[in-house]
């Protein structure tokens, strides 16, 4: 078996699931968008159901962009040992889930990465924004 072959097949596929939880982010920073605006131009008035469900979708988001991040890190994991070469026998192909799994850290450290990408700049941007916007309304 042609270890190099298999992690460029198994980069592949990866890539094109981190594409698409990329995608998937958009379109709840979309939702986002499109109920805040429904809101402010129907009820013209703060409501704290809409922050919540604001509230969900960023964390749902939050949740998305993580498991982005673990395939990320699979990702930059395979790039390294394409480009040196000699590495290649150390990172054993299509191991993502078993990695992923010897680093799990339990429901209070899943929480805590959620939030964590919760907070980053990127994710957290039309977010508190959107909140903001309709609690000055």
């Amino acid at each position: 078996m042609d270890i190099s072959n298999t992690l460029v097949n198994e980069w592949n596929t990866l890539q094109n699931q981190s594409d698409s939880y990329e995608k998937h982010s958009l379109y709840i920073k979309l939702l986002a968008i499109a109920i805040t605006a429904s809101a402010a131009l129907l009820i013209a008035q703060t409501n704290l159901y809409i922050v919540i469900i604001l509230a969900i979708l960023w964390l749902q988001d939050a949740i998305w962009k993580t498991f982005q991040a673990r395939i990320s890190e699979r990702l930059i994991k395979i790039e390294t040992a394409l480009r040196d070469t000699s590495s290649l026998h150390n990172v054993p192909p299509c191991q993502l889930n078993s990695e992923w799994l010897a680093k799990r850290s339990g429901f209070v450290g899943l929480i805590k990465e959620y939030l964590c990408q919760a907070a980053r700049p990127t994710i957290a941007f039309p977010y508190i924004l959107l909140i903001g916007l309709l609690l000055s309304i």
